[in-house]
């Protein structure tokens, strides 16, 4: 998770200061630490959340702004903050639930990036409708080809190490589970009922 959200934030779209992004999932494993990391690059946070506990853990580790989706529509909430389509990414890790509004908030030649699925894939979609919308990018990042070379997976871990080693980055540890009980853990993530990294222990 750790390695994800370094290759989201200083690849997939390199953040910088005053970017816009939106991280889903925020109070997850990935979005903890995307979160850190794009705050410190510089860019304006905004993440949903499943609950008013949730939101307390993104806000806590540094978004700007937080929408507890079950409680109020994500891209109203967004908009009424920062205006129609001003968003420079989407880092997206729900999918299905979430895509379509995504789409809606990013800017002119901005970048939806979906990385996973918790909400079921997103249907097949017309490449026209990134025209449409702005002529936007897409792309479905998978960790492997990002650490595809020893450098860069060294590269990768040295920066996450000194993050962790000076205090600015957090690995949260939302709840761990004993190896025989994988399947619970399996259940729990599915079911959005856990914040930050997930240990399965032998």
């Amino acid at each position: 998770m750790s390695a994800t959200a370094h290759y989201l934030a200083t690849d997939t779209y390199r953040l910088a200061p005053g970017d816009r992004c939106l991280i889903h999932a925020g109070a997850g494993g990935v979005g903890l630490l995307l979160t850190q990391i794009a705050k410190l690059r510089g860019a304006e946070v905004f993440t949903t959340v499943g609950s008013v506990e949730k939101a307390q853990l993104s806000m806590a580790a540094g978004a700007d702004h937080t929408v507890v989706y079950t409680e109020t529509g994500f891209r109203e909430a967004i908009e009424s903050i920062a205006g129609p389509k001003a968003l420079d990414v989407v880092y997206d890790g729900v999918g299905a639930a979430t895509f379509m509004d995504s789409i809606e908030l990013i800017r002119p030649r901005g970048l939806m990036a979906t990385f996973g699925n918790a909400s079921g894939p997103v249907p097949p979609l017309s490449p026209l409708l990134l025209s449409q919308k702005g002529s936007l990018f897409l792309t479905r990042p998978t960790l492997a080809h990002y650490i595809a070379t020893r450098d860069e997976l060294l590269a990768r871990c040295a920066d996450l190490f000194t993050w962790i080693g000076q205090g600015d980055l957090e690995v949260h540890i939302g709840a761990e589970y004993p190896l025989a009980s994988a399947a619970d853990a399996h259940r729990a993530l599915e079911g959005r009922k856990t914040t930050g990294k997930v240990l399965i222990r032998p």
